[in-house]
């Protein structure tokens, strides 16, 4: 290497490290040991998913060792972190009980799906709410940044992004999936079903007296039990409210709460509220927009 340029590296990376933010911790293996660690969880739980021909406890031996050197990242002050191990190692069962009700829903509800192989195997919202509902029991034990490492590697791989904070309930159905969003303190009941390109975020942000967000409060919607809501609809706000047995339909974008066994359907220009349509009934009215 040409000695001007190899001391403008060393000079620029002497510059770099002086300037980069004293609170930084190294990370560094972060992400591929998170990965590796999602993958042999959901391939314990699910042998269509592996790439190999790795015994289940070998799998889950790997994926502890992968887990125990995270934990060290995002808890070096936390020795020993063998029991946050231990309790995911204790709710596996539960997750792969869950996950099960979820390829039972995929599998029920798209007619293109010809066996639970398929699904595990094709099917992107598999791998998203598998990843999820992994992630989500570390996110409840208060284990910082991993669950969101692991989540967004799902969304890299999905276009699926599920923030592990959010609660959802069994039979949970994405179907496509591209470019679906369910944020931090979404809920979401049993049995519901979601297409592409459905957000369920934040209508706006609390702001503190110092101008900064404030963060740990409810933001974004519930969903009810057995609802289903059409590709490109967006339903906002913490307390915004979708009753169980609704219809949500494609494009609808929703600030208000809406009571159970309605549908609503889009208007033709997105000035107008939308159409909220009694699936008894069949009446047809408009609703209050915000």
């Amino acid at each position: 290497m040409d000695r001007t340029l190899a001391l403008l590296i060393a000079d620029t990376a002497l510059e770099l490290e002086a300037s980069s933010g004293s609170g930084e911790q190294d990370y560094s293996g972060l992400r591929e040991h998170a990965q590796k660690l999602t993958d042999l969880l959901i391939q314990s739980m699910f042998s269509s998913y592996a790439s190999d021909a790795m015994p289940r406890q070998a799998a889950l031996a790997g994926a502890v060792g992968h887990l125990r050197f995270c934990l060290s990242l995002v808890l070096p002050e936390q020795e020993p972190n063998e029991e946050i191990i231990l309790t995911l190692l204790r709710e596996l069962p539960e997750i792969q009980r869950q996950i099960r009700t979820d390829l039972d829903a995929a599998y029920a509800g798209d007619p293109a799906a010809r066996s639970i192989d398929e699904v595990i195997l094709c099917y992107p919202a598999f791998t998203a709410i598998s990843t999820y509902r992994l992630a989500h029991i570390l996110y409840r034990e208060g284990v910082p940044i991993l669950p969101r490492v692991m989540t967004e590697y799902a969304h890299r791989l999905t276009g699926i992004d599920i923030h592990p904070g959010a609660q959802i309930g069994d039979y949970f159905f994405i179907d496509h999936g591209t470019g679906v969003v369910i944020g931090e303190t979404t809920t979401i009941g049993h049995h519901v079903k979601l297409y592409q390109h459905v957000t369920l975020g934040a209508k706006s942000f609390a702001v503190g007296e110092d101008g900064t967000l404030v963060k740990g409060i409810k933001r974004h919607p519930d969903i009810g039990d057995r609802v289903v809501i059409y590709s490109g609809a967006t339903i906002l706000g913490g307390d915004t409210r979708i009753g169980n047995d609704c219809i949500i339909g494609g494009s609808v974008w929703l600030t208000h709460s809406v009571e159970a066994g309605k549908m609503v359907l889009a208007r033709a220009t997105v000035m107008d509220p939308p159409l909220t349509k009694d699936l008894e009934s069949d009446s047809v009215y408009e609703s209050a927009m915000l």
